[in-house]
């Protein structure tokens, strides 16, 4: 019996933002940014014979469109918190961007969103993995 084996394509897309956390104990309770990295890896089928995945172009705009136009230099608040939505009215009153998401701004939670969003767009999607810092990660991936 043969080791199954899964080729894989990564794209990768970066976009700056600031968010909170709010009710976190830690320093990121206070507004901050981050230069986000986004890889977004696709999965050729088993049954699939041709030598290419994705096209990284293809992949690159579709991922950009989902992610960078919405979050890409935006203040991301979660509309759950009283807080963030009064930081949020300021930051547009001034017209700059915001990115409104009903849950906490997570890496964790961001991963699944753009998981989520990007699942109907790329078909063979395997994997979001958002990258917080240059060491700090969270994944969403199918099971």
């Amino acid at each position: 019996m043969k080791d199954a084996v899964m080729t894989t394509a990564t794209k990768t897309i970066k976009f700056d933002a600031a968010h909170v956390l709010t009710n976190h104990e830690g320093l990121c309770k206070n507004l901050h940014g981050h230069t986000y990295r986004v890889d977004v890896t696709v999965a050729q089928s088993a049954d699939d014979t041709k030598d290419m995945v994705i096209d990284f172009k293809d992949l690159k705009k579709i991922a950009s469109e989902v992610v960078c136009d919405r979050f890409d230099h935006a203040f991301i608040y979660n509309t759950e918190s009283e807080g963030e939505r009064e930081i949020a009215a300021v930051v547009e009153r001034y017209g700059m961007r915001t990115a409104a998401i009903p849950f906490r701004s997570t890496a964790e939670n961001l991963a699944k969103l753009f998981f989520g969003e990007l699942k109907s767009r790329i078909p063979g999607l395997y994997a979001v993995k958002v990258w917080e810092t240059a060491d700090s990660c969270a994944e969403c991936r199918q099971a």
